[in-house]
């Protein structure tokens, strides 16, 4: 029987391949494949049993190192930031859960946050050691994160995103443009830019497509409903910036800051994932989910930003 790692509060194991080498131990190669990783932490790790073989076999800094196996270990994350905003559940059936994010928490374990995710949380919460995400939505953004529970179905709810038959409706507050006329359609190319996490549009064939309209406004800001076609990393927030409107509080675009800078929970970025709608691919029902977060009133927004 193929072994499975056992999930761990929450966490499900990192594997690792180890290629043709000459390390004499298991705990050498890994501590030359992770260099950023202080060797004192793979000792700590293999003495409290956390990193096994593809059988099960937990690992020993004698262990002889062998190419072409796998290696499974858990992720721990020092001094790891706290999001003291919860996530909601909105719907749960045997095959999806569909979950509402509140800002700054990312949707899966990377780089600093691992505990603090929407993913390891609910499989806590849920006690569902097979929950994966369909689609992602920026650490940053707030609202709906649909995720699936059964792995024989999960690819049919994947492809309604890959196929793009899933109807996402965002809102965002953001200043009011003074010479544009809405409805807009904006389609461009996007592309890594040669700043840290931030996209570009460039010239080429458009990747990248959404639907732009205001349904509030006020003397100075706008609250705007964004539809996108396509799912472009940034794409919503790129394409505000481009249009001379940056989404209020972005700390991206368009001027970047560091990612060491604090969170600044008093000023969320006012863009949320309000609706999807889509035909479930299993049940063959027509599911309409809404996010019960709301962004800022324009007034509030107006106070804070002046």
């Amino acid at each position: 029987m193929k072994f499975a790692p056992a999930v761990r509060d929450g966490v499900s194991a990192s594997c690792v391949a180890t290629p043709a080498g000459g390390w004499r131990t298991a705990i050498e190669f890994l501590i030359a494949h992770f260099a950023a990783i202080p060797p004192a932490e793979w000792q700590d790790r293999l003495a409290r049993g956390e990193v096994t073989d593809e059988f099960g076999v937990p690992i020993a800094p004698e262990t002889p190192f062998m190419p072409h196996r796998k290696l499974y270990y858990y992720r721990t994350v020092a001094n790891e930031p706290d999001i003291p905003f919860e996530e909601t559940i909105l719907f749960q059936d045997a095959h999806i859960v569909i979950a509402d994010k509140p800002h700054f928490l990312p949707v899966a374990p990377a780089g600093r946050f691992l505990q603090q995710t929407l993913l390891v949380r609910l499989k806590r919460k849920l006690g569902i050691d097979t929950l994966s995400p369909a689609h992602r939505i920026d650490r940053d953004t707030a609202g709906l994160v649909l995720f699936t529970i059964q792995p024989h179905t999960r690819d049919a709810y994947q492809r309604m995103f890959r196929d793009r038959t899933v109807e996402k409706r965002y809102e965002a507050v953001a200043q009011l443009s003074a010479d544009r006329e809405f409805p807009v359609r904006r389609r461009s190319r996007l592309a890594e830019s040669d700043a840290f996490m931030q996209m570009r549009e460039v010239p080429g064939e458009p990747n990248a497509e959404t639907h732009i309209d205001v349904i509030e406004k006020s003397a100075d800001l706008a609250r705007y409903v964004l539809r996108p076609v396509t799912g472009q990393k940034h794409q919503l927030r790129a394409h505000m910036a481009a249009l001379g409107v940056p989404i209020i509080n972005d700390r991206i675009y368009p001027n970047l800051l560091t990612e060491e800078a604090h969170d600044d929970f008093q000023q969320p970025l006012q863009l949320l994932a309000r609706e999807i709608a889509f035909v479930d691919p299993i049940t063959g029902l027509l599911r309409r989910f809404s996010s019960v977060r709301r962004l800022m009133k324009l007034e509030t927004v107006a106070r804070t930003t002046a």
